[in-house]
């Protein structure tokens, strides 16, 4: 029997807000799937991720293409048209193997969301089934607290991407309107009601429902900061003379001046090795963010507001960091280790970048890395040239990773190996250290440092031709000596291992 397909509606960003439905199907699915634009960043997964269950199969389904330009034949269309039906038959794979997929949507699949490319495609096919959301304009008219319309007053939904013109036209026609799609249309959208003589009757809402959503009349939004999970509201004139809802007198959502975004690494293990410039910044932060692995390392202060999240979801962690900064919060981003090293300092540097976060001031604050402990514990195998390499290939192909193992061991540099393995990442040790030995003496000292800090910890040295992957997960971290890296074994049977500074010429 084939699976059945659903497109089940999250609602407009409050995970509270996903029905009850939703959160029994998503619990129960075997796959997962979800759209995101190229950074990999999906709102639909992030609502979702309180309900996911370990064990599931994720299809993200990642378009080529958003706002920019292609190269295809077809143009945008003939990339997208191409890319929905590759799409659909990765869930249609899954759905006549008779595992049931859930498409998450933000707000209703059937309102202006994505999950109805797939519905189109795949509903004849197999058993279907869609569950509503709450719109995003439902959230934002009640973010607002007014109604939109009332008695026999209309309300007209329009896309932002109309041209300004026939969006003047049709606001002047309708007693409300909804206004969807803003960010790049945001300033056609205002000119659209300034042309229709309306604009002192529109609101803006952004990111309603969520914990960074922001209220403003919309003739005062700057247009370089608005974006696409946002909305125009125009409430009919039944409702139009109402006083502004106590709790938003400051309409437009800010605490007066920005805050800032501090970087912080707590080292790899016990307090004694988080910094005291980094111990300074925790104690006077407004609030905490960070995956809830790291943040339950740092002590509960009642006076701050926490907020943890999966270890997957750098970007969407770092947006809202840096929004929470806008509201004038003081807010500490955690990171184990050194946050500038396979770490949250560059996930917050990229999308602060974005015009939005431009005037957000962000530091980064160093912590000892795993690199540096484990070869601590260790001796000195760093004590010359050396590199860091990840093994994880989620953001970047096998290939890239396999390259440059060759290239630095072929320039006999000692490697330090991060993230190298997990649960479903197995074959990459074994691989790795394959590569390493075409250019290394099989017996090169290896150290394998597992949770170097905690209570677990444990250090041993193997040669490199004994390296068992068996050995390996993810709380471990690999140092590959070069051919320099020397080896002594102490009277009581301790191994030191180190690297001389000096190298032959």
């Amino acid at each position: 029997m084939s699976g059945t397909l659903y497109g089940v509606g999250l609602g407009p960003g409050d995970p509270e807000l996903v029905s009850v439905k939703a959160v029994r199907l998503i619990g129960a699915a075997d796959v997962i799937a979800y759209h995101s634009a190229r950074h990999g960043r999906s709102i639909a997964r992030g609502i979702a991720e309180p309900y996911l269950r370990a064990g599931q199969i994720e299809e993200p389904l990642v378009y080529p293409v958003t706002t920019g330009t292609t190269d295809h034949p077809g143009g945008y269309q003939g990339a997208m048209d191409e890319f929905y039906a590759a799409a659909a038959e990765r869930l249609a794979a899954h759905l006549e193997a008779g595992r049931d997929v859930v498409v998450l949507a933000e707000g209703d699949p059937l309102f202006y969301g994505s999950y109805m490319h797939m519905h189109k495609r795949l509903a004849h096919r197999f058993p279907a089934e869609v569950v509503p959301g709450i719109t995003s304009f439902s959230a934002a008219a009640a973010a607002l607290g007014r109604p939109l319309v009332e008695r026999d007053e209309v309300l007209t939904v329009l896309p932002g991407t109309l041209p300004d013109e026939e969006l003047a036209r049709r606001l002047r026609d309708t007693d409300a309107a909804v206004v969807m799609k803003l960010g790049r249309t945001f300033e056609g959208v205002r000119e659209g009601f300034e042309a229709a003589g309306k604009l002192d009757r529109a609101w803006y809402v952004e990111r309603a429902s969520s914990d960074r959503q922001r209220t403003s009349a919309l003739a005062d939004v700057d247009p370089e900061a608005v974006p696409y999970m946002s909305i125009a509201l125009m409430p009919g004139p039944l409702n139009d003379g109402l006083p502004v809802v106590r709790g938003l007198e400051d309409a437009d959502g800010q605490a007066g001046e920005v805050g800032e975004v501090v970087v912080v690494g707590l080292g790899p293990g016990p307090r004694e090795w988080t910094t005291p410039e980094v111990q300074q910044a925790l104690s006077v932060a407004d609030d905490l963010v960070g995956y809830v692995t790291y943040l339950n390392r740092v002590p509960v202060d009642p006076r701050q507001e926490r907020h943890s999240s999966d270890n997957k979801v750098e970007s969407e962690r770092a947006a809202f960091a840096l929004d929470l900064a806008l509201r004038g919060r003081r807010v500490v981003v955690v990171s184990s280790g050194d946050p500038g090293v396979f770490a949250m300092a560059s996930a917050v540097l990229e999308v602060a970048d974005e015009p939005a976060y431009r005037d957000v001031p962000v530091r980064v604050l160093p912590g000892v890395s795993a690199a540096q402990a484990v070869a601590a514990r260790a001796g000195a195998p760093l004590g010359h040239d050396f590199c860091t390499i990840s093994l994880s290939d989620r953001l970047k192909p096998w290939k890239v990773v396999e390259s440059r193992l060759d290239a630095v061991a072929a320039a006999d540099l000692v490697i330090a190996i991060y993230n190298p393995a997990s649960k479903e990442r197995r074959a990459q040790v074994g691989l790795a250290r394959d590569v390493v030995l075409r250019h290394r003496d099989p017996s090169t000292p290896v150290i394998v440092g597992r949770a170097v800090g905690s209570d677990a910890e444990t250090v041993t040295v193997v040669p490199l031709g004994e390296l068992d992957p068996e050995t390996v997960d993810m709380r471990t971290l690999l140092i590959i000596g070069s051919s320099q890296t020397r080896l002594s074994v102490k009277p009581d049977g301790s191994k030191v291992v180190w690297t001389p500074r000096r190298y032959p010429a």
